[in-house]
């Protein structure tokens, strides 16, 4: 064969192919080539990097913007960001709060970051997944992409569900300031009282505790004059 003629090794490197496809070289030199070629393509690849952002529910506006800082820092050098709101206790109840916070933040990261992931809900946090949209040059241009848009859309509506909400819960509590100030402000009305009867009930004699008292007559001793015995005198 032409292959050993040439004191080569035969490779066969499209198996399935019709007619399959071979190759004659050395083969310990074909490994060393594909091996060096294998590692360069992994040096070369991009290693993704995460960068968690953590917020509450209730997080203020001092907090909001250090961490937002932080997270432009991390897009600029080309990670990714997950940003989440983790509810501790009963602060799940504000999962709205949570959700216009994170909109919040996409909407700040609109010239650093695209959106992956809406936020989701996964236990106690609430998710959303940011990549960089940073180019070699700089900042990419403005202009919301398609995501973004959507963002502001969203946010938008929850702003409005939320304001609702509130004004619903002060009308309300209005309402029964007023109920209060009026049932406090009525008039007493003093109902007349009914004297029910006074009945002598006939006192039980035998019942009394007092004991009558019985004259007893007295026995009186008979006075007997018993004779007197004179002794006679003597002189």
């Amino acid at each position: 064969m032409m292959a050993s003629e040439l004191e080569l090794d035969l490779i066969e490197i499209s198996p399935k192919a019709e007619p399959p496809i071979c190759r004659i070289a050395d083969f310990q030199k074909f490994l060393y080539q594909l091996k060096k070629k294998q590692k360069d393509q992994k040096s070369k690849a991009t290693k993704v990097v995460v960068k968690e952002i953590r917020f509450g529910p209730n997080t203020d506006d001092h907090d909001y913007n250090f961490k937002l800082n932080h997270a432009k820092k991390f897009l600029q050098d080309g990670s990714k960001v997950k940003a989440y709101v983790f509810f501790k206790g009963r602060t799940i109840l504000f999962k709205d709060k949570g959700e216009i916070l994170l909109y919040r933040f996409a909407q700040d990261l609109e010239e650093y970051a695209k959106v992956e992931q809406m936020p989701k809900l996964e236990g106690k946090r609430m998710i959303m997944m940011f990549s960089s949209k940073i180019t070699p040059k700089g900042v990419a241009p403005k202009g919301g992409t398609s995501s973004n848009k959507a963002i502001l859309k969203k946010e938008s509506q929850m702003k409005e569900a939320a304001e609702k909400a509130a004004a619903k819960k002060e009308a309300s509590k209005k309402a029964a300031v007023e109920r209060a100030a009026a049932k406090k402000d009525a008039p007493k009305i003093d109902a007349p009282k009914t004297d029910a009867p006074k009945t002598d009930a006939p006192k039980n004699e035998a019942l009394s505790n007092e004991v009558p008292k019985i004259d007893v007559p007295k026995n009186e001793a008979p006075n007997t004059d018993a004779p007197k015995n004179d002794a006679p005198k003597k002189d």
